[in-house]
């Protein structure tokens, strides 16, 4: 049923919420550091893991492609509220931050371009 997608999809930003509360305090910032990435990631390794286990129906796929494709929205609003005049203010820690997230994915392309590639 897509109620089960759509409480799997609810478990991962809990989890997510949580994780990115934890690091925020850790590392002295009062607030949610990454936590819908971590729950996008949690999603990922839950639907291969359901998927792998036969339990990934297609009722479920729906509920989970439902509300991702309200994913990009939902980010765009989350970001408006967001206050831009402390991040910048935020100076070497939010430049690094925003250097390392965009140059650590492009680094990475290489290695996972040869994931899916046959073996000759």
């Amino acid at each position: 049923m897509k109620i089960y997608g759509v409480a799997l999809l609810a478990f991962c930003f809990l989890f997510g919420k949580i994780v990115g509360t934890f690091l925020g305090q850790a590392i002295g910032i009062d607030g949610d550091v990454g936590g819908v990435g971590f729950a996008m990631v949690g999603l990922m390794f839950a639907q291969g893991w359901m998927t792998k286990k036969g339990w990934m129906l297609t009722e479920t796929k729906n509920g989970i492609l439902f509300w991702s494709s309200m994913y990009i929205p939902i980010i765009i609003a989350m970001a408006a509220t967001q206050n831009v005049k402390a991040a910048l203010s935020g100076g070497w820690v939010a430049l690094l931050a925003g250097v390392v997230a965009t140059l650590l994915p492009m680094l990475l392309v290489p290695l996972l371009s040869k994931i899916g590639k046959p073996k000759n």
